[in-house]
């Protein structure tokens, strides 16, 4: 007959058991997706769209400060430095709303061999209020070439006011705002996006835990 001791041999100590249980274990918790640098990538695209259009509207006011003018009634002279297209601005009272007097505009070419192709009614709406220049575009020009032209009016052409010839100040504006408004609205789209990826990865996480 054999005898084993109280706790001695390889008899179990009481009925509990310790030891691991195969199979069970703590699961990592997955990476919250997408990341935080996607803000940043956002945040550059909303910062460019900014950028293009401050520099689009300092642009534009640096045509308009550049605009060659001429008083009216008394006209004057314009040195054209291209060949090519020109508007011409009424800057004077009446121009924000489009109540301007009614007068004729004469130009003519002082330089030898340049010459005044067209002048004709500018077909748009394009007005400007910058600093203290109040202008609307009323008149096209195209001229053979480079040099200075005499400006003359005739009829009730308003004192206190200028003709101001220069680019299309309309076509800056559209520069500065096609690339702009897309970028800055594709920026802001992409972080609020993913400010909700994130904040639902989160509440995932959460369930899971």
């Amino acid at each position: 007959m054999t005898y084993f001791p109280p706790g001695g041999g390889d008899q179990p100590q009481g009925l509990g058991y310790q030891g691991q249980v195969p199979g069970f274990g703590v699961m990592p918790s997955p990476k919250l997706r997408p990341g935080r640098i996607w803000y940043l990538v956002a945040l550059a695209v909303l910062a460019a769209g900014v950028a293009w259009l401050v520099f689009g509207v300092m642009s534009v006011v640096g045509t308009i400060d550049d605009l060659q003018r001429v008083p009216l009634p008394e006209g004057g002279i314009v040195r054209l430095t291209h060949s090519g297209g020109y508007i011409a601005y009424y800057e004077g009272p009446g121009a924000r709303n489009g109540d301007i007097p009614f007068f004729h505009v004469r130009i003519a070419p002082a330089s030898p061999g340049a010459a005044v192709v067209s002048l004709a009614h500018y077909g748009s709406t394009v007005t400007y209020n910058i600093g203290s220049h109040d202008g609307r575009a009323v008149l096209s020009l195209r001229v053979t070439r480079a040099g200075s032209y005499v400006v003359t009016t005739s009829g009730a052409a308003p004192s206190n006011a200028d003709l101001a010839f220069g680019g299309s100040i309309g076509s800056g504006i559209v520069s500065a705002l096609l690339p702009a408004i897309p970028l800055m609205i594709v920026g802001f789209l992409s972080g609020l996006l993913l400010f909700i990826l994130r904040l639902a990865g989160k509440r995932s996480r959460r369930a899971y835990g």
